[in-house]
């Protein structure tokens, strides 16, 4: 059972978890918590590494199916909870800890790409991974100055939307106006618009962009829309956080896609 906090994998995982480009160089990411790691096991199958702790996982039914399948695994190693809490980031780790390959998916036929433009805060651009999933984009695409979808704190906040999402990020406003030749409707979603998101017909293959929380649409954004629309409000909020914002239309265009506009 591995004790040592200064233990090579625990190193490895803090690495990956701290450092951008070392994601990147070796295309893994780290997964904390019972649900995530079960869920990665479910995609893949298998893990490129794993820590746990086998008294912490015994406390729920859902740690000990986990513990089932992660004994006897040559990539998963038993630990203390101090061992797998120095791996940790969240302030309460649930007993594992574990890093996996970037998945790969490719995308849908055309139908509904989400665009993210500059969105910078991890717990909104993993709750807008989360509501992709839920709808079923066709694609995810990542502008450059987008947070980094394989950040700790944005896997934890799009709770294991990344094994079936078809994304892709860095991408230059070129690169994305090559994928959106394929749609017939780019819309961006804009505080000012005076065309409100429902008016927008979501029934044929369509882009919704989501721009920067701070600073909005950017120019290429803007020049890459067909239509710019926004989310009618009575109160006194000037406009909704990016992650709110992008839920509500996504939920619209599924409405849309499986009710018809009416």
């Amino acid at each position: 059972m591995i004790e040592s906090l200064a233990n090579p994998h625990i190193k490895r995982i803090r690495s990956l978890a701290a450092d951008r480009k070392d994601r990147r160089r070796e295309r893994l990411f780290v997964l904390e918590g019972v649900r995530l790691v079960a869920d990665a096991l479910a995609h893949a199958g298998t893990l490129e590494l794993a820590l746990y702790a086998p008294e912490q996982l015994q406390q729920t039914a859902a740690g000990q199916a986990l513990l089932a399948r992660l004994s006897g695994q040559h990539w998963a190693y038993p630990a203390s909870a101090a061992a797998v809490a120095a791996a940790a980031e969240t302030v309460q780790p649930q007993g594992v800890v574990a890093l996996a390959r970037w998945p790969q998916r490719d995308a849908g036929m055309p139908g509904l790409v989400l665009v993210l433009d500059a969105i910078q805060d991890p717990g909104n651009l993993g709750a807008l991974l989360r509501s992709a999933e839920a709808v079923g984009i066709a694609e995810l695409l990542c502008v450059k100055g987008t947070a980094d979808v394989f950040s700790p704190k944005v896997v934890r906040a799009a709770m294991g939307a990344h094994f079936h999402l078809a994304m892709e990020q860095d991408l230059s406003w070129e690169q994305v106006g090559e994928r959106l030749v394929y749609v017939d409707h780019v819309y961006a979603a804009d505080a000012a618009a005076s065309m409100p998101y429902y008016a927008a017909d979501w029934r044929q293959p369509a882009a919704l962009i989501i721009g920067n929380e701070a600073h909005g649409l950017s120019d290429d954004a803007r020049t890459q829309a067909h239509k710019l629309i926004g989310i009618p409000m009575r109160g006194r909020a000037e406009s909704l956080n990016a992650a709110m914002a992008g839920s509500i239309i996504l939920f619209e265009a599924l409405r849309q896609r499986t009710l018809g506009r009416s």
